[in-house]
């Protein structure tokens, strides 16, 4: 498969993960390489440190796809929920719940979202002690520049085909559920 992506259009320029200078090695295997000679479960290590590793290199990609636009993925996360919900609003708290983020995690990306016109913040209409962040038309309109900059970059997963992640996401889906996750 070719590495080759779509342009990003208005997002910038998409940093190719192959841009990166390699190193003349995989950590990874060297790690479980030494990690065999003093530990057990060595295909669980490889498979975790693969995991978190590409979760890295993933978040780092759309992160700096997104910065163009005044966003992290985490402050995209945010305008997606919202832009799903039916009025376009949701408590803070629940954003935390719905993110499986905590509530201290919440307000900080909100308080840059608000910053930058995206949402806007009011009281709850019937909680007095909740407070709705709802997507403003800007907020629109940068959530849809994003989405077809991370579509375009194929979310940072150009790498893999469309059958791998399937195959991805059903070998990840067991210990998702075994963790409680849904």
């Amino acid at each position: 498969m070719s590495n080759a992506r779509p342009a990003a259009g208005d997002a910038g320029i998409i940093r190719r993960a192959n841009d990166r200078q390699p190193l003349p090695f995989d950590p990874i295997e060297e790690a479980a390489r030494l990690w065999s000679q003093r530990s057990g479960e060595t295909p669980r290590m490889r498979a975790v440190t693969s995991l978190m590793r590409v979760h890295q290199l993933v978040l780092t990609e759309l992160d700096e796809l997104l910065r163009p636009l005044g966003l992290t993925f985490a402050r995209y996360e945010v305008l997606v929920l919202l832009s799903f919900s039916r009025r376009g609003a949701l408590p803070l708290g629940k954003i935390g719940e719905r993110l499986q983020v905590h509530a201290t995690s919440v307000t900080p990306l909100v308080r840059r979202l608000e910053r930058a016109g995206l949402i806007r913040r009011t009281p709850h209409p019937e909680d007095g002690r909740a407070v709705l962040a709802s997507i403003t038309p800007q907020g629109r309109a940068v959530l849809e520049q994003a989405t077809d900059a991370i579509v375009a970059a194929q979310f940072a997963l150009s790498a893999l085909s469309e059958d791998d992640c399937e195959q991805l996401t059903a070998l990840l889906t067991p210990p998702r559920k075994a963790a409680g996750d849904f």
